[in-house]
């Protein structure tokens, strides 16, 4: 048996703009998942996905054939993904494929948080098959690979997507006013490929502003003060709400937040992250919102 793990992700600075090419920051979560696979000798691949409290959110049957031939033709739609995603795998090492498989996934953190459920996937095929993630996510899913990039590293990232290889760095990022940071869910999910489409058609030129986010994140690294930090955050978010024609969720949800609040990802969904100099789950709670986790327990 062989075991695989992947990291899930965190969206700070540069959402929607990396599309473009800009230079974005995200982070590695202490969340992600696991992928075993086992061989079996009847030329099917057997796949059960586990949710975090260990119940059973997936489960297929399918003969390699489907899969070489990338049939999808199954009613259920994850199993027609499943199959693209092992297909364009395939093309990438046709080597691996002789025999079928057991196959078990395990996430660490709730489906619906929005953490990576199919980046650490694809990054767990990835390394099943020994090819390079990058390729396979272009391939199949789609995106800009961000996602993919903390999957493999466990620490702060910055991350450029270009015409070749996307540049990737590990940096510093270990601010003293982390215990001031706060991570909310907004129970619901957002479906990233519906953000990325979005955005897409509007068909914005947008170079003044790859080069201003792309300065923001080297700005990021700098800031030493929580101040500077909420300042750089409001400027951001107001600069995309702008592009976006979105109010920001701070404007949509939290007015009356004592702090500043930042959407991460595809807006209107998943985690924002909270940043206030009092303790913020008292207000958060009172609005119905139970899942809060501050940085220390989410980031790596």
């Amino acid at each position: 048996m062989q075991t695989f793990y992947s990291n899930g992700k965190l969206f700070i600075l540069g959402e929607y703009y990396v599309l473009n090419g800009a230079k974005v920051f995200a982070l590695p979560t202490k969340f992600g998942q696991y992928l075993q696979v086992k061989k079996n000798n009847n030329n099917t691949i057997k796949w059960i996905s586990f949710d975090l409290d260990e119940t059973i959110w997936y489960e297929a049957n399918f003969i390699l054939k489907d899969v070489l031939q990338n049939n999808q033709n199954f009613e259920n739609k994850i199993t027609n993904t499943l199959i693209d995603i092992l297909h364009q795998a395939h093309q990438q090492n046709p080597k691996l494929l002789t025999h079928g498989f057991d196959v078990e996934t395990k996430l660490t953190f709730p489906r619906n948080w929005g953490l990576g459920t199919s980046s650490t996937l694809i990054n767990n095929i990835a390394q099943w098959f020994g090819i390079d993630a990058f390729e396979l996510l272009d391939k199949s899913f789609g995106g800009s690979g961000y996602d993919i990039a903390c999957a493999q590293h466990n620490k702060p990232i910055t991350y450029q997507k270009t015409s070749n290889l996307p540049v990737v760095n590990e940096v510093h990022f270990d601010p003293d006013f982390k215990e001031n940071i706060y991570f909310v869910y907004l129970n619901q999910k957002r479906d990233s490929k519906d953000a990325i489409a979005n955005f897409k058609k509007k068909n914005i030129k947008l170079d003044q502003e790859i080069i201003e986010v792309s300065r923001q994140t080297e700005e990021l690294l700098q800031i030493k003060n929580i101040q500077e930090f909420k300042n750089l955050i409001v400027s951001y978010e107001n600069q995309l709400s702008l592009i976006l024609e979105v109010p920001t969720i701070q404007n949509q949800l939290f007015n009356d937040f004592d702090g500043v609040i930042k959407s991460l990802g595809g807006w209107g969904g998943d985690f924002v992250m909270a940043i206030s100099e009092k303790d913020p789950r008292p207000y958060f709670k009172n609005k119905g919102y139970l899942t809060i986790i501050n940085y220390k327990d989410m980031i790596l």
